[in-house]
């Protein structure tokens, strides 16, 4: 029998004191049996008051041939193991209508909805240098001297590529600095389009060379001097392991790629820390409102109140100085220049 998607993650080893640091909500399930369209996020929120800890009272029950794995139909119970909270799983069933056969992993729950960031990933870039985006091939006209083209359409290209590749288009974006230095972090390019060379005219020098290419997919309608790069493999992984970031980080909401300027739930938003900061995919940052600067009207004074906790993001994607997370919850519409830090 056949289950649906999620991943749920396993810390192993000794955890020491951590455990002591694990608190539950106050009205937590002793029990609970898991349905289709859960996610790991939004389980761990019924047990936990900070939900990334999950690993840390995942206990590894024998009687569960796989246990990195939850399923639709399994019953997750809260117990005590020499004092500490744990959750064991219980391998339920759950009645399907006949469909498709898949794999057991696709059936498992995913730690997050991916189709939140499952389209993104594949349409968005950071570029990290104007140098890398002015020398990338582009766009030089539409076949039959047309000013836009879409899917289907032939345009011609400029610059060193190669035959039969397939390349995604992209229309250079904002230019993302940092708020605080003013340092230069990258160039958001917006997807375009996608499409294959098929003949490349190697009469002018080869770095010049005259490409014609096939348009497969289109996101806009593509314009000369929008540039090329080659196709990533950017699926994400689901498997994510939830976790508090190694450093000590303090940044700030730089954009919502999308468009939109209020930010809520599930939406993607772009952060000016990377790597090179010590992010990693899977970390958890707390969103915080910045305080506002009131009138004391018995001093006189401006006073700065304290900032207020309202979210927390899950990082997905990193790059050198820039990193994507996906808000996971809520308690108040976000907006960019909003603080990060550690939860």
């Amino acid at each position: 029998m056949r289950k649906i998607l999620l991943a749920l993650f396993l810390l192993t080893g000794t955890l020491g004191l951590a455990h002591a640091q694990v608190k539950l909500k106050d009205n937590h399930p002793d029990q609970y049996t898991v349905v289709r369209g859960d996610t790991l996020w939004d389980i761990s929120s019924k047990f936990l008051r900070q939900p990334w800890k999950w690993p840390e009272i995942w206990h590894v029950n024998p009687q569960v041939n796989n246990p990195h794995l939850i399923y639709p139909g399994d019953i997750l119970s809260l117990v005590y193991i020499d004092g500490q909270p744990k959750i064991v799983a219980e391998r339920g069933t759950i009645k399907l209508s006949p469909r498709t056969r898949s794999t057991p992993l696709a059936e498992a729950i995913p730690a997050i909805p991916l189709q939140a960031v499952n389209s993104f990933l594949l349409n968005n870039r950071i570029i990290d240098s104007a140098e890398q985006y002015n020398s990338a091939p582009y766009v030089l006209g539409v076949k039959g001297e047309r000013v836009l083209a879409g899917a289907g359409d032939s345009v011609y290209s400029r610059g060193k590529v190669e035959d039969e590749n397939t390349y995604n288009i992209f229309r250079r974006g904002k230019t993302y600095t940092d708020p605080v230095t003013g340092e230069f972090l990258g160039i958001n390019a917006d997807y375009i389009g996608t499409g294959g060379i098929i003949s490349i005219d190697r009469r002018s020098s080869r770095d010049n060379d005259v490409s014609t290419m096939r348009l497969s997919r289109t996101a806009q309608e593509i314009r000369p001097s929008d540039r090329l790069f080659e196709t990533e493999a950017l699926s994400i992984n689901s498997n994510f392991i939830p976790a508090e970031p190694s450093s000590q980080i303090n940044g700030y909401i730089l954009d919502v790629p999308r468009g939109v300027s209020q930010i809520g739930q599930y939406d993607v938003v772009t952060i000016n820390k990377g790597a090179r900061d010590g992010l990693e995919i899977g970390n958890v940052l707390a969103v915080y409102k910045t305080g506002e600067t009131i009138r004391d009207r018995v001093t006189g004074d401006k006073v700065k109140v304290p900032d207020e906790r309202s979210g927390l993001l899950m990082v997905f994607r990193t790059y050198e100085k820039i990193s994507y997370g996906l808000v996971l919850h809520a308690t108040r519409q976000l907006a960019i220049m909003d603080r990060v830090s550690n939860p």
